[in-house]
């Protein structure tokens, strides 16, 4: 992975990050674990006293949140800072906990995850799984400065669009690969052949 990005510039999906994130913690000596639900992975990290902190690199989170709900610290409060154009809550359900992701448009959508640990066997099964599919239509999400904020930028279905604290901005639509290589390019700086190979790989596929 660590090669891949230094060659095309690109990361991952959720498990890739999930991966490269719980090696990093590992040699700064930080007790971390992965956590998986419905194909989404993400990581618990420790600190010193056990307190659990969410990483969620997948879904492009801006930072780590407290979801120890013990610790003095923890609310179920509105938070701004953590996700990219949402104000974002905790809220814990017997053994699971939920985030919920305030739109500036007063849409909200959940994400529910399991704080336990699963065993390497079955995450890395599943991340296996996950790399082998390629899912339609293309789905590309990287977080970006906007202003004075990190927003969210996707590239979905051949649509781009910019969430920010100012709500959802729909981006003009492109004609041709290359226009769509010279914006994801714009936002991600992956390579150009790379993009070029795999816009063109998924446009056979919707022919098929």
């Amino acid at each position: 992975m660590k090669e891949h990005r230094e060659q095309y510039g690109i990361t991952g999906n959720c498990f890739d990050l999930s991966i490269w994130l719980l090696d990093e913690f590992q040699s700064e000596g930080i007790t971390a674990y992965p956590i998986s639900h419905n194909l989404h992975s993400a990581v618990i990290a420790l600190d010193e006293n056990g307190n659990r902190y969410l990483c969620d690199l997948g879904d492009q989170w801006i930072r780590p949140i407290l979801v120890s709900n013990n610790h003095e610290e923890y609310t179920d409060e509105k938070l701004s800072d953590f996700f990219p154009g949402a104000k974002i809550q905790v809220k814990h359900h017997n053994e699971h906990f939920e985030i919920l992701y305030h739109r500036p448009n007063g849409k909200i959508s959940r994400q529910v995850y399991n704080p336990s640990t699963i065993d390497n066997d079955t995450f890395f099964q599943a991340a296996e799984y996950s790399q082998n599919q390629i899912s339609q239509p293309p789905l590309l999400e990287c977080r970006v400065f906007y202003e004075n904020e990190i927003a969210h930028w996707e590239f979905n279905n051949w649509e781009s669009f910019l969430s920010s604290n100012e709500g959802l901005i729909r981006e003009p639509k492109l004609s041709s690969i290359e226009q769509w290589v010279d914006k994801i390019n714009e936002m991600t700086q992956y390579d150009k052949e790379f993009l070029l190979s795999t816009l063109e790989m998924y446009k056979e596929i919707s022919k098929a």
